[in-house]
């Protein structure tokens, strides 16, 4: 491909960039077709212009995903990886397209495909030279996800340790990402009944998260949530409403972009409260979040 055309598709990409990142993305999707179409009429037997069109692919399908257009972006994304035909130079870029398949497969609830595609795109990361772990912990958190809502707890289970190994040992515990896949764990746990593991997660969560953000943060909050939940599994009802209290303050002062989650919490600390027998006090809680919220959200 000559000088003129790749430069030409370079200022077409700026462009998408551009209006994706303004919103645009009926005109991005417009800029992306003609540098689909100028790569494709260039296209040879030779590698860059090769890659080259496999990219224009890939950003194209990435607007068509964000649109809602599933269909047009799988189509996309199959294209450029056909082009690519598992070359180990480009083992990285294939990864990512089946990443992004998978992700387009999971917006239309079909799990079986998406976990087939993140599969695929680890085996990718992982025989890249070198081997691409972040990625790697990325799919596998998002197969967690799936096999739990699958209700296979082992799958779940396992991809999420892997995920955790990979982010623990290359960052850390004090890290977001590490944190939240701790997280995600607490939540499996509590889901299959293991409730002392499901603490300890939530705990290592809520620990973490203060460290990085301090209490007025939604992820410290939501750790706060999750902990009470798992507290009281465990018969530690003091201390559970103790972090009810904590997750509702934050949640109070975070503004109206959290209400749901406010809304969410308040709950679950009302039902704790009634339980309790504390009548009045979750009448008066529930109020004070109704007037926050402008509607009656919290029974």
């Amino acid at each position: 491909m000559d000088s003129a055309t790749t430069t030409l598709i370079g200022i077409l990409q700026d462009r998408v960039e551009s209006l994706r990142n303004a919103g645009n993305l009926g005109e991005a999707l417009h800029a992306a077709s003609a540098a689909v179409e100028k790569s494709q009429h260039k296209l040879g037997t030779n590698l860059p212009s090769i890659d080259l069109f496999a990219s224009t692919l890939e950003i194209r399908g990435d607007i068509y995903r964000e649109l809602g257009n599933f269909d047009a972006a799988v189509e996309d994304y199959r294209q450029a990886i056909d082009q690519l035909q598992d070359r180990p130079d480009q083992f990285a870029f294939i990864g990512r397209l089946h990443a992004e398949l998978g992700a387009a497969y999971d917006s239309v609830d079909r799990a079986d495909k998406a976990a087939q595609h993140w599969q695929t795109a680890i085996s990718f990361f992982e025989r890249n030279d070198p081997p691409l772990l972040l990625d790697v912990a990325t799919m596998a958190n998002n197969l967690g996800f799936l096999y739990k809502y699958a209700g296979d707890f082992d799958a779940a289970e396992s991809y999420f340790l892997r995920s955790l190994e990979i982010l623990h040992s290359l960052h850390g515990q004090e890290n977001e990402k590490t944190a939240s896949v701790s997280s995600n764990l607490g939540a499996l746990y509590q889901a299959a009944g293991f409730n002392e593991q499901s603490r300890e997660m939530h705990m290592i969560a809520l620990e973490t998260r203060r460290n990085l953000f301090g209490e007025e943060h939604p992820d410290t909050a939501q750790s706060h949530n999750n902990l009470a939940l798992a507290l009281l599994n465990t018969g530690d009802r003091p201390w559970a409403a103790s972090h009810f209290e904590k997750a509702l303050a934050a949640f109070e002062v975070l503004g109206p972009e959290y209400a749901d989650d406010l809304e969410a919490v308040a709950s679950n600390y009302c039902d704790f409260l009634r339980e309790e027998g504390e009548i009045h006090l979750a009448e008066i809680i529930a109020g004070r979040v109704n007037q926050i919220l402008g509607v009656a959200a919290v029974s």
